[in-house]
């Protein structure tokens, strides 16, 4: 599976858990969203996705052919 995608699903998925904690739970959830929004803007500009590098420890990276041909880049998607 491509590293792009598993970025995406987790992404999605996130957002998707903290919307409906917000609305069944509480409404500070939001500010869990507005920061997986904030840190997908931010590597749009700058490459770096923390992701990337925890999914690279894992080992997510080495089968995939991750991002830029090394393991644990800081790229999210090029």
């Amino acid at each position: 599976m491509k590293l792009e995608m598993i970025i995406r699903r987790f992404a999605g998925a996130f957002v998707l858990v903290s919307l409906l904690l917000a609305k069944y739970h509480s409404s500070y959830w939001l500010w869990f969203t507005a920061f997986v929004g904030f840190n997908l803007l931010q590597s749009s500009f700058t490459g770096f996705c923390p992701l990337t590098i925890i999914l690279g420890k894992l080992g997510f990276g080495e089968a995939s052919g991750a991002v830029g041909g090394k393991s644990g880049s800081a790229g999210c998607e090029r």
